[in-house]
């Protein structure tokens, strides 16, 4: 941990289960100069852990405090009881980001949201107009898309592989079965396949910045283009050579680059 940053662990209790969270903050920045929160969503396989140093790295590089949390199902938060519902986007912006957000005591707050994290980073967006100063999304899909489907299938089959479920076991523990099955039921489902973003949202009116690999498995370019034109005002894709679905991962420093960029050009 660099000695500009500072990180504890919290649990949030909660009416359907405990969540994981852990957040980041610059040391020795006074409380008057203090800037909205960015808040992560992380992938349908992903967790806390899973961001690694990623989170840090955002925080030295904004100058702000990071929120990370595992989904319920998912990391160490507690089980999700029962199969995860096909309005699962909307309703993790409605009811688990509201209690987040309360514990943490927060009104405004930056949203940045990796894949399907990209899609509930979007939602939040739209949900709270007033408070959410920026929207920032990696590798993030629009809809339902025949090389999405087709990358989920193969990531289906590898995980048959003898040996590959404790990849997941790894950071979800005895979850990991009903993490892998809540992706890829969900998304192959015939009642899923004609989701798209604007189904819930028509625009967003803060700063937002559409990260996109341009060798992406699960998406082509057409996601950042159709999540960028819901912007109302300052509205950016990129598309990031030599990448391909873990951006932040692969490129940290230029999404790191494009992240500060934005929020410095926004004034948020």
């Amino acid at each position: 941990m660099s000695s500009f940053v500072c990180a504890e662990t919290l649990w949030i209790d909660t009416p359907h289960g405990r969540l994981f969270t852990r957040r980041w903050f610059p040391a020795g920045v006074e409380y008057s100069q203090v800037k909205p929160p960015i808040i992560l969503f992380h992938d349908s396989l992903g967790c806390v852990e899973l961001w690694r140093d990623f989170p840090e790295r955002l925080c030295q590089a904004t100058k702000r405090e990071v929120i990370a949390y595992d989904r319920l199902g998912f990391g160490q938060s507690d089980p999700y009881p029962g199969n995860l519902p096909m309005d699962f986007i909307r309703d993790e912006a409605e009811r688990f980001f509201a209690l987040v957000r309360a514990e943490f005591q927060f009104d405004r707050f930056v949203a940045f949201g990796h894949s399907v994290g990209g899609a509930m980073a979007t939602n939040c967006a739209f949900l709270y107009p007033q408070s959410c100063v920026a929207l920032i999304t990696v590798s993030a899909q629009a809809f339902v898309e025949e090389q999405t489907l087709r990358g989920i299938r193969e990531a289906k089959a590898q995980f048959e592989a003898p040996g590959q479920m404790a990849r997941l076991e790894k950071y979800h523990g005895d979850k990991a079965q009903w993490v892998l099955s809540a992706w890829t039921d969900t998304w192959l489902s015939e009642a899923f396949s004609g989701w798209t973003i604007e189904d819930a949202i028509d625009s967003i009116h803060c700063p937002l910045l559409a990260l996109h690999g341009e060798q992406d498995e699960y998406g082509s370019v057409l996601h950042p283009m159709r999540i960028a034109r819901l912007a109302t005002s300052l509205g950016e894709y990129r598309i990031l050579g030599n990448c391909h679905h873990v951006p932040h991962r692969e490129a940290p420093d230029v999404v790191l680059d494009a992240v500060a960029r934005l929020l410095r050009i926004s004034h948020c």
